[in-house]
């Protein structure tokens, strides 16, 4: 094992290794923001189904494929590291999955349409978990230092803010266009979006994968350990399961904010034309505040920054629920008081977790980024399908109606799985992250029981 300096990543580094987060959140945002609104309203398939359609895939193949990507990187030994050659096989596969993915038929029912559902979206994440698995590997790689770390999380985070703009601000403006000036049906406009957008993530992940060289600051042996005593010794890391925990319930309450922000502004506020310009306004404001964050984190650690900026947005949530059709425009002030609680999601979970991989370290003997991440993608996708198939649910439970008027019942049932649920979910959350056990003092004391020079 390498021991010596933290590791100082360049800024060229830094800006390259960003970019495959472009096309990888804009795919995560497309599916959180308009999965369940495309095949509830586009490809008329019930949202009980749909939700439950997606939610059967996570918990099946899920429970398989993310720490499995994982322990293979772990164990792989090649001329490309261990990480970048299942980047470069998951490129193209992930761009026509995706494509297929918004291209379902229309008026699928029952078993059909399950198992459309169920296919097309196990299909498109077999090869975005192996990508962005092994991607988010590398960061925990390159560097040990607890603020660098954070460094490089918040540059690759504007990438994934501009992906994100581009997929929950743009879609349905691009899907207009489609329609409106080139006279395409609904179906042919979301199945062409998809291709570009499949496109688009292909290219990101090849330049990050084939322009990222800087080796390591520990070693690329392979782990030695056996998948049964990987797993095991990843679960008993108790700040691991700490932060696993709490970004749990958050990928809850985000994929039901993130899922149901098209019935909300539409049937809600009466805005549906406007979904744009309210995500551009979280979006943008997001992507100011993220150095912000950056900055507060260096002051008083990372878990009670994290805390801060999920206070604010607990806030946010709160006034949306009060939000009276009349002053509908209001939301655009909501809309920036959640970009700047949401900019802490954005920053300190991808950053918190490389720290408690040393602890892992100093146990095992081993770095074991992939099981790492693969565990932590499992988790986070399985919470954010059970927040989608919650939404979906919560639709039929409440009476929604695609197109139509809604009762105030179903007003009712959408305004609480978009806002006042997923406030108290994030009002849960903050004492947790204030109590959170790794801190730079910690981290430091941690390193240097390991022979790691901390000096900055």
């Amino acid at each position: 094992m390498k021991n010596g300096s933290s590791g100082k990543v360049s800024l060229k580094t830094k800006i390259l290794y960003g970019v495959a987060d472009l096309g990888l959140a804009l795919h995560t945002s497309m599916v959180q923001f308009f999965m369940l609104f495309y095949l509830t309203d586009v490809a008329k398939i019930s949202p009980a189904l749909a939700g439950s359609a997606l939610l059967a895939s996570k918990l099946s193949w899920d429970l398989i494929n993310d720490p499995l990507f994982g322990y293979l990187s772990d164990h792989t030994k090649s001329r490309w590291g261990r990480r970048r050659p299942y980047m470069l096989l998951a490129a193209v596969p992930l761009a026509l999955s995706f494509w297929l993915m918004f291209s379902l038929k229309e008026g699928l029912t029952g078993a059909v349409a399950f198992f459309s559902v169920f296919g097309v979206y196990l299909l498109w994440d077999t090869f975005h978990s192996m990508a962005s698995m092994t991607y988010y590997a590398i960061s925990a790689e390159i560097t040990t230092d607890y603020n660098e770390r954070t460094s490089i999380t918040t540059i690759r985070m504007i990438y994934s803010v501009i992906g994100y703009i581009i997929g929950a601000s743009l879609t349905t403006m691009i899907v207009g266009i489609f329609r409106d000036s080139l006279g395409w049906d609904l179906r042919t406009s979301w199945s062409t979006v998809g291709l570009i957008y499949g496109i688009i993530a292909m290219a990101t992940l090849l330049i990050t994968a084939l322009t990222v060289k800087q080796k390591p600051v520990i070693s690329e042996e392979p782990s030695r350990l056996p998948p049964i005593s990987s797993i095991k010794e990843t679960f008993k890391n108790k700040a691991f399961l700490w932060l696993v925990g709490v970004c749990a319930l958050l990928g809850v309450v985000f994929a039901l904010i993130t899922s149901l922000l098209p019935y909300y502004s539409i049937y809600h506020l009466g805005m549906g034309d406007q979904i744009p310009l309210i995500m551009l306004t979280v979006m943008g404001t997001l992507i100011l505040f993220l150095f912000p964050a950056k900055k507060l984190s260096e002051k008083i650690n990372k878990g009670p920054a994290f805390a801060a900026c999920l206070g604010v947005a607990s806030i946010a949530m709160i006034l949306a629920f009060f939000l009276p059709r009349s002053s509908a425009n209001l939301i655009y002030v909501i809309a920036f008081l959640a970009g700047i609680g949401f900019a802490g999601q954005w920053v300190f979970p991808w950053s918190m977790v490389p720290d408690c991989i040393e602890i892992d370290e100093k146990t095992t003997g081993e770095r074991r980024e992939g099981i790492y991440y693969g565990i932590w993608t499992f988790f986070s996708k399985i919470t954010g399908a059970l927040g989608i198939a919650l939404s979906g649910w919560g639709l039929s439970w409440f009476g929604y109606i695609e197109g139509v008027e809604q009762t105030p019942t179903s007003l009712f049932g959408i305004r609480l799985f978009f806002s006042l649920i997923p406030a108290i979910g994030l009002i849960i959350s903050i004492p947790l992250l204030i109590k959170f056990p790794i801190t730079r003092k910690s981290h430091e004391k941690l390193l240097s029981e390991m022979g790691r020079d901390t000096a900055k």
